[in-house]
């Protein structure tokens, strides 16, 4: 098997036999102008490092470049992206007379959650208010670059000789934005410790309960579990057992097995019942676990800092400088 990961006119190659993957890349070469760059190390701003413990993915070099543009390198440490409870407003503070570096760190913030899950639900609260940023947003956006400037050396490791195992966390916060009342959602996927694939998204509709907002939260990453299915598939490693997807609300999840619709969810669009399909389908599995254990709940809101680094080590993100 070759795989062929393209992107626009970046190309890796890989697979399960050196001479195959040799054989094709010869094979480009004489319809393509193509150089090749011999082993993997850079990639579209990430930076991958084959270790003997495993595969060690970061943004260590985009990062720096970030810091030093916005003059932050020997700036205050922190050790969470932003203070317990930070609440913001999308009226609160002056407007900027240039929001230009506003949303220059913001954008480039996101790209950064592409290895450091542990800042995606901080830069997501930050990037609300792209479209008229006011004072208030870039400061708590310069305490986020501050933490990654705090923790430069962290990334992914995905370890050699893992069994392969597949499980999900979601979670969410209810009516945690101020504006509008709108709950955000958070889940992670995790092969075997590392996460694979996360998401903090602020939901599309008010929910009237926390059992709706956790519901919904399950429903997305019910979605994201199908799609890593399929990908899995494709990748010849089947998934045959049931997908586990952890959850820390016991109304929600067994609404999700539930076939009775009941008149408290009668007002649920139809796209968030996708979850209870697959669940007795046999596809997904809801599995209850404890508040404290739930690693998305790093995804919904901000915590301190025990709360924040216990989760953020769950997540698989270590310092490089450990290895």
């Amino acid at each position: 098997m070759v795989i062929v990961l393209l992107y626009v006119d970046d190309i890796i190659l890989t697979g399960s036999n050196y001479a195959e993957v040799t054989c094709l890349q010869e094979e480009l070469s004489l319809q393509f102008d193509m150089k090749k760059l011999g082993e993997l190390s850079n990639f579209l701003g990430l930076q991958i490092e084959n270790l003997d413990k495993g595969i060690y993915v970061s943004q260590f070099n985009y990062a720096k470049r970030l810091i030093e543009k916005f003059g932050l390198i020997d700036g205050k440490k922190r050790s969470t992206p932003l203070d317990v409870n930070t609440r913001l407003r999308r009226d609160e503070g002056t407007c900027l007379s240039d929001p230009r570096p506003f949303r220059t760190l913001v954008g480039s913030l996101i790209y950064l959650t592409i290895t450091r899950p542990n800042i995606a639900f901080s830069v997501g609260m930050v990037s609300r208010y792209m479209q008229e940023p006011r004072k208030p947003h870039f400061e708590e956006a310069k305490k986020i670059l501050k933490y990654v400037n705090s923790t430069l050396n962290l990334g992914l490791l995905y370890e050699k000789g893992v069994e392969f195992s597949l499980q999900g966390f979601a979670d969410a916060d209810f009516g945690g934005d101020l504006d509008d009342r709108r709950s955000t959602s958070g889940f992670v996927f995790l092969r075997g410790a590392t996460s694979i694939s996360w998401c903090s998204k602020k939901q599309s509709s008010v929910s009237l309960s926390t059992t709706e907002a956790e519901y919904k939260a399950s429903a997305q990453a019910a979605q994201e579990c199908m799609w890593l299915r399929r990908l899995f598939e494709d990748l010849h490693v089947p998934i045959d057992q049931p997908i586990p997807i952890h959850g820390d609300n016991l109304s929600a999840i067994k609404l999700t097995s539930n076939p009775v619709f009941h008149a408290r969810t009668k007002h649920i669009e139809l796209e968030h019942h996708f979850i209870r399909e697959k669940v007795l389908d046999g596809i997904i599995d809801m599995v209850a676990v404890k508040s404290e254990d739930n690693i998305a709940d790093i995804f919904t809101k901000t915590l301190p800092k025990g709360a924040f680094e216990d989760l953020r080590s769950k997540l698989g993100l270590v310092l490089r400088t450990s290895l």
